[in-house]
């Protein structure tokens, strides 16, 4: 995939994050694709851990990243063209790939996680509150799929394991 795509796609879940945390985006101009993901991980790592140090409710900012980026989900649904249930999960597979998270599937919708480019910056918590990106994208990409996490390479696990099922598995 081009860079300048990627890049364009990562401004997006930016933009969308920074919405969510109602915080302003930072400046990427001039920043590669690879600079602009560390930014990401760092951006998304401090908001996180300012907004879990505040002790407001974090279910406000769970369903605002959800609701960002499942609106993000369906637009890369449509754009995609996406019609099957394994379309959908091919293309997670590539957009997790992107941003450096490795994702294998196992039997009856299991996902395998033994990379994770942002398990290198984010702490257990930080983790499940960013997780609800997934979850929206997921959510939107396949029109009703549900993403869950029970083990994360950010809780000491070797690996994140977890279920990807489609509400009606198209």
């Amino acid at each position: 995939m081009p860079q300048f795509i990627k890049k364009k796609k990562l401004k997006e879940l930016f933009r969308l994050t920074a919405d969510a945390f109602q915080s302003k985006m930072p400046e990427l101009v001039g920043l590669s694709f690879d600079e602009c993901l560390s930014k990401y991980a760092l951006f998304t790592k401090e908001q996180a851990e300012s907004y879990l140090q505040r002790g407001r409710p974090i279910e406000e900012v769970k369903d605002r990243l959800y609701q960002n980026s499942n609106i993000f989900g369906q637009n890369l649904n449509k754009s995609l063209h996406i019609r099957t249930w394994k379309e959908v999960s091919e293309a997670l597979k590539v957009i997790y790939k992107i941003i450096g998270i490795e994702l294998q599937y196992g039997n009856h919708g299991e996902i395998i996680i033994k990379e994770c480019f942002f398990s290198k910056y984010y702490s257990d918590e930080v983790c499940k509150l960013i997780s609800s990106l997934d979850e929206g994208l997921a959510f939107g990409l396949s029109g009703g799929g549900r993403l869950c996490f029970s083990q994360r390479i950010t809780e000491g696990s070797s690996c994140c394991k977890g279920s990807f099922e489609g509400r009606n598995s198209k």
